[in-house]
């Protein structure tokens, strides 16, 4: 009979706490956070628009001045090698200063003088929004058919972007022209955890644990900074986004299955490099608090994947 009641008092307990936690993730929720670029009117670029562009990159980018500009150099000089190759292609890079307390923003301003604010433009933020609020600011105002986001510390090779859109292709016919390619580092996780202390490989399966339990079973890798959308796929999923940090990755990804948006993932080439913003312990705790918090608000209706409207 004890053995009963403290079952049942486990029980009772369980469902209270799972109770109290969706109460909580529920009334905490926060409304979609206002951006003028989703329905302002005007000459500014504005993703409502048709594309005008083959190709948007969006670069968010915090206190970046010393690794931007090796990721820009890079960036450019494969652009500019492929409109020559190619003069129907055509491009922009938006730099999104994510409120730095540096000159990121001079630097990527300097990109602008030498390139002409057509192909390479730079987006101010005054105070730091987090690289999700970040990159959703530069898609807002992208002109591109496709629109890829791509790390400002240049970990993965731009030249790759040509596997990621080999991955969007693969995926045709697009429903309702919208499809997503990854760009992923999975094949090189064994290589990577040889290389980690046993704490942060634990935080790392444990997030992955997290990820495919929670939101996304699809996608081994959802952090990689490399992915490639439509410009449909960007708006549908980018109009919805909450999670403006770290966790975004997943929020996008967990949208656009809910959409059924195709995914595909595809290996692309990357290199650590120093001067990661990712503080391992408390980053990777806030990053499984979102998960959690992604599951629970759309379970519980806080949010919603209702198309927005513009006025």
């Amino acid at each position: 009979q004890l053995g009963k009641l403290l079952i049942k008092c486990s029980t009772i307990f369980l469902i209270s706490f799972s109770s109290q936690i969706c109460a909580i993730a529920h009334v905490t929720a926060k409304t979609m956070p206002h951006e003028d670029t989703e329905c302002r009117k005007g000459s500014a670029p504005n993703i409502h628009d048709p594309a005008t562009r083959e190709l948007s990159v969006v670069v968010p980018s915090y206190n970046e001045e010393n690794r931007l500009p090796l990721m820009m150099d890079e960036a450019l000089d494969y652009l500019e090698k492929r409109q020559k190759q190619d003069p129907s292609f055509t491009y922009e890079v938006i730099v999104v200063n994510d409120g730095s307390k540096d000159q990121t923003a001079k630097v990527a301003k300097e990109y602008c003088k030498k390139y002409g604010s057509d192909k390479v433009r730079v987006i101010s933020l005054e105070k730091n929004r987090g690289k999700g609020g970040a990159v959703r600011t530069g898609v807002f105002s992208s002109r591109g058919k496709k629109i890829l986001m791509a790390d400002a510390d240049g970990a993965t090779k731009f030249a790759d972007i040509e596997k990621v859109e080999e991955g969007l292709n693969n995926l045709r016919p697009w429903p309702k022209e919208m499809a997503i390619s990854c760009g992923s580092r999975a094949h090189l996780e064994k290589d990577s955890i040889a290389k980690r202390s046993y704490f942060r490989t634990l935080l790392m399966y444990g997030f992955h644990f997290l990820v495919w339990f929670l939101c996304v079973k699809e996608i081994r890798d959802t952090q990689c900074g490399f992915k490639l959308l439509t410009r449909e796929a960007a708006l549908q999923t980018f109009s919805k986004l909450h999670i403006e940090r770290w966790a975004f990755d997943v929020e996008l990804l967990y949208i656009a299955q809910r959409l059924k948006i195709p995914i595909a993932e595809v290996a692309v080439n990357w290199t650590e490099i120093e001067g990661s913003k990712l503080v391992p312990f408390w980053s990777w705790l806030q990053m499984g608090r979102d998960l959690l918090f992604i599951r629970l608000r759309y379970m519980t209706g806080a949010w919603k994947l209702e198309a927005k409207k513009c006025n």
